[in-house]
C-alpha cells in the first residue's frame, strides 16, 4: 500500500491507563510506541483517538454495585463488558504515553464522554448512532484509506477498523503496531470479524520499508 496525502495514520487509545502500570492496562502495551512514532514520521495525515470518560462512566464496574470488572451487563445499547475506572477525564491515565511523538497529529478524537454510552470505536459511539466526527474529518481531508494502530486490537482497534470500512474508507490493520486484552477469546473473534469486513492486515516494513 502506498502512503500518500489520501492515507492517514489513526493512532488509537495510546494512554497511560492502557500500558503497564494503568489501571487498565494491556500486555505489552507500551511496546508499540516506538513503531508508532516510526509509522508516524510518513504520514501527512495524523489523527489520535482518546478515550475520556467522566467519572462515574457506566462502562466501570464500580458504577455498578455487586459488579465485578470485566463481568458483561445489558446496556440499552447492548452487552456492555464492565471495565476498571480508567482514562477519566483530566486524569494523569487518560494522558497519551509520554514516549508518543506525533509532532504531525492534526486531530485528536475523543470518546465514551458521556457518562451513560461507552465508545470502542473512533467512528461511532457504541450506541452505533452518534458519530464522533472522524469520518467527516477525513473525508473533508479527502482521505481514502486509513492504517489504524494502537491499544487494544480486540477492542478499540477493531471497532475502529470495522467503521472505518462501513464508513466508506479502505482500512489496514498493522498487527505488530497494536496489542490485545484477548478476554475469551475476543481476539481471534475481532480478527475475523475485520477480515469477513474487509479490513487489510499489514507489517510495518511493508508500509514504510
Amino acid at each position: 500500500m502506498v502512503i500518500d496525502a489520501r492515507t492517514a495514520l489513526i493512532v488509537v487509545d495510546v494512554q497511560n491507563d492502557f500500558c503497564p502500570g494503568g489501571s487498565l492496562a494491556v500486555s505489552g502495551g507500551d511496546e508499540v510506541v516506538a513503531i508508532v512514532n516510526a509509522l508516524g514520521r510518513h504520514f501527512a495525515n495524523v489523527v489520535l483517538t482518546q478515550d475520556w470518560h467522566p467519572a462515574g462512566h457506566s462502562s466501570f464496574a464500580s458504577s455498578h454495585p455487586g459488579r465485578q470488572p470485566f463481568e458483561v451487563v445489558p446496556m440499552p445499547y447492548g452487552p456492555q463488558v464492565l471495565w476498571p475506572d480508567h482514562c477519566v477525564q483530566g486524569s494523569s491515565g487518560a494522558d497519551f504515553h509520554p514516549g508518543l511523538d506525533l509532532t504531525l497529529a492534526q486531530a485528536v478524537i475523543r470518546k465514551g464522554c458521556r457518562r451513560e454510552v461507552d465508545s470502542y470505536s473512533g467512528f461511532l459511539e457504541a450506541d452505533r448512532r452518534t458519530p464522533t466526527g472522524l469520518a467527516g474529518y477525513l473525508k473533508e481531508r479527502n482521505v481514502a484509506r486509513v492504517v489504524i494502530v494502537g491499544l487494544a486490537t480486540d477492542f478499540c482497534v477493531s471497532w475502529t477498523a470495522k467503521d472505518a470500512v462501513r464508513s466508506g474508507f479502505e482500512a489496514v490493520v498493522v498487527e505488530e503496531a497494536c496489542r490485545a486484552i484477548d478476554l475469551d477469546g475476543s481476539l481471534d473473534r475481532a480478527w475475523a470479524e475485520m477480515t469477513a469486513l474487509g479490513v487489510e492486515k499489514a507489517t510495518a516494513a511493508e508500509l514504510i520499508g
